[in-house]
């Protein structure tokens, strides 16, 4: 009997809903590129900007550390006025210690005979200063600058005229109040704190020079024009007085100097 054999064939219904199978998408990773670019430029801005904060927070520091230093540099230059006239901080005449009248610290010249024994007496100092009175200052004007001794002097031939550094300087200057009683405090606290300072290097300090007037200058004027306009000098002891105030920041390299010309007018009765 033959054998016949039979295949049986299954065939998919042409709608039974069931899609062929999709090929699968390749990655290519440009997102995690997109993000790190962004990421970067986040870092860069945050970056910047914090550099600019610092930057404008040192520029307002050396600012308000300069300002500090410039009013306490023309508190002095004001301090030393009211020694020049014997003056208490409050205006009021000195009648005791510390004006220079009630201490033993050299006195400004009463009256013409007392111009060239204190000059003399100043140049016989080394420093030719003694308690902030100085003779005229010889050689390089600028005495801050020449900071120690070990500072090179230039030029080379002013160090044959005598100049004193300001290392030495500072030994014979004046503090705020220190011939006036004028005190750096108020009920609130003190007003200025380099006023206050008083360690070695540190604060601020004045040096009054004392200058004789020519007697040529007796008749002369400070104002005179073609007019009636005239201010006259009125000087009872023709010398006149040039004071440098010097002040030093909290800041390392911040220097505060200021100078002016003095002239003790003759008070009217």
């Amino acid at each position: 009997m033959p054998y016949h054999s039979h295949l049986a064939c299954s065939r998919r219904p042409a709608n039974s809903g069931i899609s062929p199978p999709v090929a699968a998408t390749r990655q290519q990773g440009v997102a995690l590129f997109v993000v790190i670019v962004f990421v970067m430029l986040s870092m860069l801005l945050a970056l910047w900007a914090s550099r600019t904060s610092l930057f404008n927070e040192m520029v307002v520091g050396n600012d308000a550390n300069y300002q500090r230093a410039y009013e306490a540099a023309q508190a002095l230059l004001q301090d030393a006025e009211l020694d020049i006239r014997g003056e208490m901080a409050d205006g009021t005449l000195c009648a005791a210690s510390p004006c220079r009248a009630y201490t033993s610290k050299l006195q400004f010249p009463g009256d013409t005979n007392e111009i060239n024994p204190l000059i003399t007496a100043l140049e016989a100092e080394p420093t030719r200063c003694k308690d902030a009175l100085c003779a005229r200052r010889v050689g390089r004007q600028d005495f801050w600058n020449y900071a120690t001794a070990t500072t090179p002097i230039k030029p080379a031939a002013n160090a044959a005229l005598g100049e004193v550094p300001l290392s030495e300087l500072m030994a014979v200057g004046a503090r705020y109040g220190q011939y006036t009683g004028a005190a750096n405090t108020t009920n609130a606290g003190p007003l200025n704190p380099i006023l206050t300072e008083t360690e070695d290097g540190r604060g601020g300090w004045y040096w009054i020079e004392v200058l004789r007037y020519s007697d040529k200058a007796k008749s002369a004027h400070l104002i005179v024009d073609s007019s009636t306009s005239e201010l006259p000098l009125n000087l009872d002891v023709y010398v006149v007085f040039r004071i440098t105030a010097l002040a030093l920041g909290h800041k390392p390299g911040t220097t505060v100097v200021l100078q002016e010309t003095y002239a003790r007018q003759r008070t009217k009765d």
